[in-house]
């Protein structure tokens, strides 16, 4: 289980106890597997028990970061492996996080041996809202793992960070259907 995943279901801010494993007060046993990513190791008696399958889900967003979609499938296989969970299923895609129409990631959503879905970053599983998936996989009594869960704690900062995401998609999404209106114009002006 990630640091920040303990600290939460302990009741402890995840920014105490990332202090308290820099200074060696940590009450648990911990070690760093990342360069953000800290496992608490901690007995069956104190750790939910992961029952059923694990499904890992990776996603970037264009074709020219796929060398980085098969760098974070095998860090979320290195850290099944490593925790000794059994994997499922594994789903990658190249996808925009901002809209519904990811059908690998609804595939796994889907997917009933799916007990725990696991993450590299909340924002692989979309940009905006994760929090209600969240919702949604705890009420089926299902789970998400985030593994460097570190990047933004204030929820004050997550929602900006948001609220940008969507004005930028937008923006970038004007831009886009320009371009295609341009060259449309383009093509039908060459067939005269």
């Amino acid at each position: 289980m990630n640091l920040t995943e303990w600290a939460r279901a302990q009741g402890i801010a995840p920014r105490t106890a990332y202090r308290w494993f820099r200074e060696g007060t940590l009450p648990v046993p911990a070690e760093r597997v990342g360069p953000r990513t800290i496992l608490v190791n901690i007995d069956a008696n104190t750790s939910p028990p992961v029952t059923g399958g694990v499904g890992l889900y990776a996603r970037v967003s264009s074709h020219d970061q796929k060398a980085d979609l098969e760098r974070q499938v095998a860090r979320l296989s290195q850290w099944a492996a490593k925790a000794g969970h059994t994997v499922v299923r594994v789903e990658s895609e190249i996808a925009s996080g901002m809209n519904g129409g990811r059908m690998k990631a609804r595939r796994l959503l889907a997917d009933a041996k799916v007990t725990t879905v696991v993450v590299e970053h909340r924002d692989r599983l979309g940009r905006m809202n994760t929090e209600l998936v969240e919702a949604a996989l705890e009420a089926a009594g299902r789970r998400l793992v985030v593994l460097d869960d570190g990047e933004v704690e204030d929820d004050l900062v997550r929602d900006m960070v948001e609220v940008l995401t969507s004005f930028c998609a937008r923006l970038y999404g004007r831009r886009s259907a320009k371009n295609r209106a341009r060259k449309a114009l383009k093509a039908a002006a060459a067939d005269e």
